[in-house]
């Protein structure tokens, strides 16, 4: 992080030396006021204020160096492409010969390192960012495997008349399936238990 040390006869005027040598804006940077600027009697023994003016990290680069240097402690290669699709959606996408190491069984893995990510980009942001991580289209083929096993699940339901307990499932999981099954009109899904054990409960209305 970019951190500049600057005097001026006042608070602003030292702040706007800052800005004008990075070439940002107010918003991009945080000021710690080291020393106010004084004015002595007649002008005499004034005192200059003195300002240090950091650059706010950049998400998405945080978010990289953050993420690359999990994955190098891991010494796997994968090729990390990573933007910023809307203001408040961080999205990475993890490529590699070696990927089912950080995906995990089901995905664990790869949730568990989303979730730090995220963790960590939002304690240096101002507002949340979501932040996903998908390893060569994971996310969309389980969500497909997901919305089959609802399907199956439900018809099962409807045959038996039985209620079906579903194993835990991470939140964003538990999502697919009440969406998968929020349309069938006998068909009734909820979700019960405490993390990182709750399961989704499905039952006829």
């Amino acid at each position: 992080m970019k951190v500049i040390k600057k005097t001026g006869k006042t608070v602003n005027d030292a702040v706007e030396q800052a800005l004008k040598e990075l070439g940002v804006s107010r918003d991009e940077v945080e000021v710690e006021v080291l020393e106010d600027g004084t004015k002595g009697i007649f002008g005499i023994l004034s005192k200059n204020a003195t300002v240090l003016v950091k650059l706010k990290p950049n998400p998405v680069d945080f978010a990289f160096r953050f993420i690359s240097r999990i994955i190098a402690a891991m010494k796997i290669n994968v090729n990390i492409d990573i933007q910023q699709e809307e203001d408040d959606l961080i999205y990475i996408n993890l490529q590699g010969p070696n990927l089912g190491i950080l995906i995990g069984k089901r995905g664990q893995t790869l949730d568990a390192l989303q979730y730090i990510v995220g963790l960590a980009v939002n304690k240096h942001t101002d507002k949340f960012i979501r932040v996903i991580i998908d390893g060569e289209g994971y996310r969309k083929r389980r969500e497909k495997t997901l919305v089959q096993l609802a399907d199956r699940m439900a018809k099962k339901v409807k045959e038996t008349g039985k209620k079906i307990i579903m194993e835990p499932m991470p939140p964003h999981e538990r999502r697919i399936i009440h969406t998968a099954l929020q349309r069938d009109p006998k068909i009734f899904t909820h979700s019960e238990g405490e993390e990182p054990y709750r399961r989704i409960i499905i039952d006829l209305k």
